[in-house]
Formats: C-alpha cells, sequence, structure tokens
C-alpha cells in the first residue's frame, strides 16, 4: 500500500508534473527575487532559498503538488532583523525557524487546523487573490502601452490556448504564454521591464554556509522572538494552503508531516544561505491549474528553477515582466471564490461577517497570521453565543413532597452559565429541589461555579439540594473544582457571604 501511494505520488502524473513544474518555476524567479527586495537581501538569498525549499518539500511534505518556496509574508517579518543585525542573524534565525517548526510537527500542532472554519478559509483565499492581484499593479503603473498590450495579449493566450484543438490540452497555457511573450518581445525588440531588470541572478550553485555568529543566549535573544513568528506565519500559511490544495485536487493531506517538512525545508536552506519560506498559494494554484499533482511538480519546479537561474540567466533574464503579471492575474482571478459573493444574502450574518473580515484584516495588514487570528477568534464567539442560545430549562413541582425538579438542556459553558443560573427560583419556599444534568454537559470552571453558587443559594434559602444525571466528563469536573458537596471549602463560601 505505501509503496503504491509512493509510486503514484511521483510517477502517477508525469507529464502533467513536469509541464507543471516548468511553468511554476517561471513564476517563481521574479517572485522571489521581488521578497529579497522586501526582505533587503540580495536577490540569491531568495532563490537559492525557493530552489532547497521545493526540493526538500517534494520528499518531506505532507501535501503531494504544493509548491513551497520563500515568500513575502515571511520576508516582511525579516526586514527589522536584517537592518538591524545583517544577514548572518538572518540564516540563523532560519535554522531556528525550521527546528520550532519540527518540534511543531511532532506537537501535531497541524490538528489544530480543524479549529479554522470554511468562512475563514474562503476569508483567506479571496484575501490572497486581492493581494496578488495588487501586488502586480506596480509592474502596470506609468508604464508604456506596450505593457499592457503585453499584458492582454497574455492573459489572451492563457484563456484561449486550452480551446486549440490538440495541443490545447497538452501544454500548460501559461508556459505558451510565457514563451510566446519572450519570443515577441526578443523578435521585435520592445523595450520594456524584464526579470534581468528586478536583481541580478546568481551566477553559481549554492553551497554549505553555517551562519557567521556566536551561538550563545544573546544569539538567542536576538533571533528567537523573529523565528517563533516565522515558524508560526510560515506554518499557519502552509497549512492553509494545503487545505486549499486539498479541496482543489480533492485528496487528503498530512499536515502534521508538513509541519515538519517545512521545518526540514527551513533548516536546508539556512545552510545554503537562503531566508525562510513557506507555501505558497499562488504557485500552488498555478501548479495545479497547469495539471500538476504530484510530488514530482515540486521537484521539477525547484530544480529547474536552479538551472535556470545559474546556467541559462541570460535567457531567464529577457523574460518580459508583462508576460508574468498576466499569469499572476490569471491566478488571482482563479483563486478568488466567487461563489463566496453570490452567496452573501443566502449564507448567515455571522459567516458573511467572520469572511469579510478576515479578508479586510490580510488586505489592510498585508499579514495573514492577523487575519486568520481574526477570523477564528470571531468564529469562535458567534459559535460560542449559538450554542448558549440552545441550552434551556424545564421545571416541576410535586407539591405533595415539596419538591422543586429542574431538569437542564444543553451545553453549559462560560456563555451560558448567567442564563443557567437565571432559570432557577431562589425565593420559591419549597424543601428541596433537584437539578437533574442527564440531558447537559459541563464545559469549565464557570459553568461549575454557576453550579455551585445555585446550590449555595439554595441552601442559603433552608432547601435540601439533590444534583443527579452528571455524564461521566462533567462529573470529573465538578467533582474537581466544585464546592457545593465539600464540606469544609462550603463553609467558607457561606461564611463570606
Amino acid at each position: 500500500m505505501l509503496l503504491h501511494s509512493t509510486k503514484q505520488d511521483w510517477f502517477g502524473n508525469i507529464r502533467g508534473d513536469v509541464l507543471a513544474g516548468l511553468v511554476v518555476a517561471l513564476a517563481l524567479i521574479p517572485e522571489a527575487i521581488a521578497f529579497s527586495i522586501i526582505a533587503e537581501v540580495d536577490p540569491k538569498v531568495g532563490l537559492y532559498a525557493s530552489f532547497c525549499i521545493a526540493v526538500i518539500t517534494a520528499f518531506v511534505g505532507g501535501r503531494p503538488g504544493m509548491i513551497s518556496a520563500a515568500t513575502g509574508a515571511m520576508a516582511l517579518l525579516m526586514v527589522t532583523l536584517v537592518r538591524d543585525h545583517g544577514l548572518q542573524y538572518l540564516l540563523a534565525a532560519t535554522l531556528l525557524t525550521g527546528f520550532i517548526q519540527i518540534v511543531m510537527g511532532y506537537l501535531k500542532l497541524g490538528s489544530l487546523m480543524s479549529f479554522v472554519s470554511r468562512s475563514v478559509i474562503t476569508g483567506f483565499v479571496n484575501a490572497l487573490a486581492i493581494l496578488i492581484f495588487m501586488a502586480q499593479l506596480p509592474e502596470l503603473t506609468n508604464v508604456t502601452w506596450h505593457v499592457y498590450a503585453m499584458t492582454v495579449a497574455g492573459l489572451g493566450v492563457i484563456y484561449l490556448f486550452p480551446y486549440v484543438p490538440v495541443v490545447g490540452k497538452l501544454i500548460p497555457s501559461p508556459l505558451v504564454c510565457i514563451l510566446s511573450l519572450t519570443a515577441v518581445a526578443m523578435i521585435v525588440g520592445i523595450d520594456i521591464r524584464t526579470v534581468g531588470d528586478m536583481g541580478e541572478l546568481p551566477d553559481t550553485l549554492p553551497i554549505f554556509l553555517w551562519p557567521d555568529v556566536d551561538f550563545n543566549l544573546q544569539t538567542l535573544q536576538i533571533i528567537f522572538p523573529y523565528s517563533m513568528a516565522l515558524a508560526v506565519v510560515g506554518l499557519l500559511e502552509s497549512l492553509m494552503t494545503a487545505t486549499i490544495v486539498d479541496d482543489l485536487t480533492d485528496t487528503p493531506s498530512d499536515k502534521n508531516r508538513e509541519c515538519k517538512g517545512q521545518g526540514i525545508a527551513n533548516i536546508g536552506a539556512g545552510l545554503l544561505g537562503g531566508m525562510a519560506g513557506c507555501a505558497m498559494i499562488g504557485q500552488s494554484i498555478i501548479n495545479v491549474k497547469s495539471g500538476g499533482r504530484g510530488r514530482l511538480s515540486t521537484l521539477i519546479a525547484g530544480i529547474v528553477l536552479l538551472v535556470m537561474v545559474v546556467f541559462l540567466n541570460d535567457w531567464v533574464a529577457q523574460i518580459p515582466m508583462a508576460a508574468l503579471v498576466a499569469v499572476m492575474i490569471m491566478v488571482s482571478i482563479g483563486t478568488f471564490d466567487w461563489g463566496s459573493i453570490k452567496n452573501i444574502k443566502k449564507f448567515p450574518l455571522s459567516t458573511n461577517v467572520v469572511m469579510i473580515s478576515t479578508v479586510v484584516v490580510v488586505v489592510w495588514t498585508h499579514n495573514l497570521a492577523y487575519g486568520v487570528f481574526v477570523g477564528v477568534l470571531l468564529g469562535s464567539l458567534f459559535f460560542a453565543n449559538k450554542i448558549s442560545h440552545f441550552m434551556y430549562a424545564e421545571s416541576e413541582l410535586d407539591e405533595k413532597t415539596s419538591t422543586r425538579t429542574y431538569v437542564f438542556h444543553g451545553q453549559i459553558f462560560f456563555n451560558s452559565s448567567a442564563k443557567f443560573l437565571e432559570n432557577f427560583n431562589f425565593k420559591e419556599a419549597v424543601s428541596n429541589v433537584v437539578i437533574d444534568l442527564s440531558r447537559a454537559h459541563f464545559w469549565d470552571i464557570t459553568a461549575v461555579h454557576s453550579l455551585d453558587m445555585a446550590v449555595i443559594k439554595f441552601r442559603r434559602e433552608g432547601a435540601q439540594v439533590d444534583i443527579i444525571g452528571l455524564n461521566d466528563a462533567s462529573e470529573t469536573i465538578v467533582d474537581r473544582f466544585g464546592v457545593h458537596d465539600k464540606p469544609e471549602e462550603l463553609e467558607k463560601v457561606l461564611g463570606g457571604h
């Protein structure tokens, strides 16, 4: 079974993976250079990182067909570290980032993705699509008409080439777009911005490079905050991207293995002079839409990237940015969940608020972690409020025995504990009170405290209180934190009132 799965991951889609890997490699080059500029380091730092991370995650990652490399979200977190302490500290922080991510993988933190709701993922995807489009605007601002013409032509090739008989289904249209526009620009001699204008491409292979810093407590104090932030943001973006690719390909992925794989890849990047990276939703979608499904596509992307920038850099430098802008616009259009706009009237208000809030925060801050955090927080609050409304009580009075029985239904926790107390009539003149919790569940200390307060208030009025029906989980938390059945502690509470 394992052998069959491995064979399928690597050789189940050879033609599609190879062609998709070529497209992704071409799209990675300008982004890796751009992210290096954002982080204020030499372009080769981002290019070497992209090569190393892509190749390593192809073998050890948990999501076949996903592309990992240097990213803008990670680059933004490195600016202050590079500016204040230099490149060597960045390399050391990259190593520590990888180590932290491996630990997170072994702690199975990848399972935390189950707490991210569909509305948060939709908001994340839509925000990414907007950011990808906005990132192309500088290439379309204050330029000649040739750039607009090339961009429109590129979009035409991307969307129309698939309809060409025979070859339209065999060759990814983004690859045709890049190659054809590059040929036109070189033959006609159009003077427009190219990949070579973004920065100098490296002409040597990466070498082993141990960070030139003193590994002591002082260095740890400097790099740890950056490494922790990089590890969290990197895994968050990687796991979100993995979830999206899961949906696109209708296949599962191992989130905890992805955590460890990203960590190993970042350690490798740091040892080869590269910066920390993570999964890239844009390139992952390019890969999937170009036919990439297996690990081979990720490996091809990394290897071809290095070969092109080191051995074919003169040719790569001639690729017009307009061609890559067209590809990225296609990605942004394909990434955006247009159905979420049509469903706004259909979905509950809370779902729309979570989705829109995630989009706004991500676009406003350009920080994916902030947006997802706000989305998860709002989603949790809405869920807690919704669940609390399903808690209710029934009561019945037995006049012969002067016994009032309260039967509770639902979940009792911090948000429903006040409502739990409101159901009691503490001033009713009865001799006995029965609190039936066989249809309820206690979740936290606040709920236990509310039960204690109910018992205490009834006993002050002279009523005998019996609690029945607690399930095992509720009984455990009540026995551990409750005071109503502990005479010494109850005496302190009663005495204090």
